[in-house]
């Protein structure tokens, strides 16, 4: 295994080990934590996340139709010669086939519930079709020019949950170790991949989503 190989899946590992441990800490039910599959299932209580249940459904319709008819993933994804309206599209589809979609939708259903509970509905879509779309154009822009998927929007709600953690949270432990997915994404980018794109935009967008909104002035 080259070195490109080892930094690539141990930038993997960290997030992976350093969000479940985040996900599971927000995803407490009055200050109660559980289990992490337990845990995580609490986010999906009642109220329903809309949004997080929208992006699963979407995304469960789009993995259908892709499957019974593979001709819509070369329609949607990026493409060396592609209009810029594929990277919008690109993350509607799972170019790698039926792995990647189980992969995805099942990250997906994990930290979309908790990034919704966190930031409210509007502010999640948002995080989800920035840091998406962002990496996305990136690569078409020359990283990766063909292909497609979700999973740079799903850091970038990763990445949104572990700035906003490490600044607002109250585990000092879990703030530390949360800074540990930005570097992640630094060192992602600087192997040109594009989740490294996805995790920094949504790490800035956690940073701008900690800030406490300034009260308005007195009248004079």
């Amino acid at each position: 295994m080259d070195m490109h190989s080892v930094l690539l899946y141990g930038c993997a590992a960290v997030v992976v080990a350093s969000g479940i441990q985040l996900l599971v800490v927000l995803a407490a039910v009055d200050g109660v934590e559980a289990p992490p599959p337990l845990a995580l299932l609490r986010a999906w209580r009642r109220p329903v996340p809309r949004v997080a249940a929208g992006l699963m459904a979407a995304m469960a319709v789009l993995g259908v139709a892709q499957t019974v008819a593979p001709a819509t993933v070369d329609a949607l994804e990026r493409h060396p010669d592609g209009a810029w309206w594929r990277a919008v599209t690109a993350l509607l589809v799972q170019s790698s086939g039926g792995f990647q979609l189980l992969l995805n939708l099942a990250a997906l259903a994990v930290v979309a519930p908790v990034a919704e509970r966190q930031f409210g509905p509007w502010r999640t879509a948002l995080v989800f079709a920035a840091s998406g779309v962002t990496a996305q154009a990136v690569s078409m822009s020359g990283w990766s020019v063909r292909g497609g998927g979700d999973s740079v929007a799903i850091c970038g709600l990763v990445g949104a949950l572990a700035t906003w953690y490490a600044v607002r949270g109250s585990v000092v432990t879990l703030r530390w170790a949360a800074l540990l997915i930005p570097a992640a994404g630094l060192v992602l980018c600087l192997l040109t991949n594009n989740h490294g794109v996805g995790l920094l935009v949504g790490c800035a967008l956690g940073v701008a989503l900690a800030v406490p909104a300034r009260p308005p002035l007195a009248a004079a």
